[in-house]
């Protein structure tokens, strides 16, 4: 049975780092006053930059704690791809993204630190490919790695298998891709003023009476997008997983990501055989004149 790429101790530091900035940045225009001068599109440059250093940590910090080596590297970079291939088919139709549902099985085979990375990465790349490119894009990575790295976090293969494994996971991709669009509509709805009273962000205004306000701009706005991408996680989590997870898991075991590696002291300070060498011939050797 392949197992998840643990996650140690300095990668999991590196991962509750990087979900506090993201909490900050997403939430803290409900704690901004009204002289403020709420510019939310502003905090991207500053968020893309603290999270490219942080993606980077979490996977030195992952490599430090013997999780992730080169191979597991390469498998980030294939399904990185992958990911970023898939997500142009949906070209965002009623909110159709088919590469949801291979964050969660990625997730779940290869553990909550790649799932983070993978989801970072993947809404990167999908970006540059797609032209997806504006002061949304370091929270929608922020967003997707959290959703992969939920996968992740998932009971364990050992406890549940086959078609209850197939279930639960739809299951998460479903509430994942609510939460998802609702992470993201937190991060646009600051802009948006003068809608209404009943779905406008009022800066300053107490946080109860903003979130109540949020939730009907979700109802009214994106309860539409947010159904279309999970009813298609579930659909493809259901007809695909079965044959998607057993593929990624007969890679992660014929990688070996977890295999140790141990090195022998024995093999520098031994005897070393060197190949032999052509003796010299001798006047017995060399056949006389004739023979």
């Amino acid at each position: 049975m392949s197992r998840a790429l643990r996650i140690g101790p300095r990668a999991a530091a590196a991962l509750v780092l990087v979900t506090l900035i993201g909490i900050a940045a997403f939430g803290w225009p409900l704690l901004a006053d009204r002289q403020s001068g709420l510019a939310h599109s502003q905090d991207a440059p500053w968020l893309f930059a603290a999270l490219l250093p942080l993606l980077v940590a979490v996977v030195v910090a992952t490599i430090a704690d013997q999780g992730m080596d080169a191979k597991a590297v390469a498998m980030l970079g294939v399904l990185a791809a992958v990911g970023a291939a898939l997500r142009p088919l949906g070209a965002g139709t009623a909110g159709l993204e088919p590469m949801f549902f291979l964050m969660v099985l990625s997730g779940r085979v290869l553990g909550p630190a790649f799932g983070f990375v993978l989801g970072s990465v993947t809404m990167f790349a999908s970006a540059l490919l797609t032209g997806g490119v504006g002061p949304w894009m370091p929270f929608q990575m922020l967003a997707l790695g959290w959703f992969a790295l939920g996968a992740g976090l998932l009971p364990g293969p050992e406890r549940i298998r086959g078609r209850a494994e197939l279930l639960m996971l739809a299951a998460y991709g479903c509430a994942g891709s609510f939460a998802y669009g609702t992470v993201m509509n937190l991060q646009g709805w600051v802009l948006l003023q003068g809608m209404g009273q009943g779905v406008s962000f009022h800066p300053g205004d107490p946080v109860g009476a903003n979130l109540a306000r949020f939730a009907a701009y979700c109802l009214a706005t994106s309860l539409g997008w947010d159904l279309g991408r999970a009813v298609l996680t579930v659909v493809l989590t259901l007809a695909l997983g079965g044959t998607v997870l057993k593929a990624l898991r007969r890679a992660t075991r014929k990688a070996a990501f977890d295999a140790p590696v141990s090195f022998d002291p024995g093999a520098e300070s031994g005897p070393r055989h060197s190949p032999k060498r052509a003796q010299p011939a001798t006047e017995g050797d060399i056949p006389a004149p004739g023979r």
